[in-house]
């Protein structure tokens, strides 16, 4: 049963955000399997296939959609084979730190007895794994401890909701 501050909450929670429209674009198994090739180097459609297992018609299609959803750039390497290379634009290499949480979810919740595969050490030389942190204090981020507001675009905050 829903209580009365339970529909006060979704009354004022927006309708539209951009959790589904970021799904539309990226919320696909292969599009996240694509992009974390990328990220480690990976530019060509025969070696993005090896490393995922994708069909070539399902890995054509998924590199057809981040062309066109500006996540990928796309260069002829080999004009006499018709062959290409596919490379992160700045839009793709934002959700870096997407992959890298996931990759630390699974890590901690889908790993079992096993060490986790990879491990991740930024420039600094700071061993992961990493958090989400918050610029104003530097806390990590999580569900706890942080409120949402419509973002009316004015000065009223329209009160946190936690």
């Amino acid at each position: 049963m829903t209580s009365e501050a339970d529909r006060d909450v979704s009354a004022l929670r927006p309708t539209v955000d951009f959790v589904e429209r970021a799904l539309d674009e990226v919320g696909d198994r292969w599009i996240f399997l694509i992009l974390r090739e990328a990220f480690f180097g990976v530019k060509r459609f025969d070696e993005i296939r090896a490393n995922t297992g994708a069909s070539p018609a399902v890995l054509a299609d998924r590199l057809k959609r981040l062309v066109a959803n500006g996540l990928f750039t796309k260069t002829t390497y080999s004009a006499h084979a018709n062959r290409y290379e596919y490379h992160l634009t700045d839009k793709a290499r934002d959700l870096y730190p997407i992959i890298v949480l996931l990759m630390q979810w699974g890590d901690t919740w889908l790993s079992g007895d096993d060490r986790p595969p990879l491990a991740l050490t930024h420039e600094c030389g700071t061993d992961g794994p990493f958090a989400l942190t918050c610029p104003g204090c530097g806390d990590a981020i999580d569900a706890n401890g942080t409120g949402w507001h419509a973002n009316l675009g004015g000065d009223d905050d329209g009160g946190s909701k936690r």
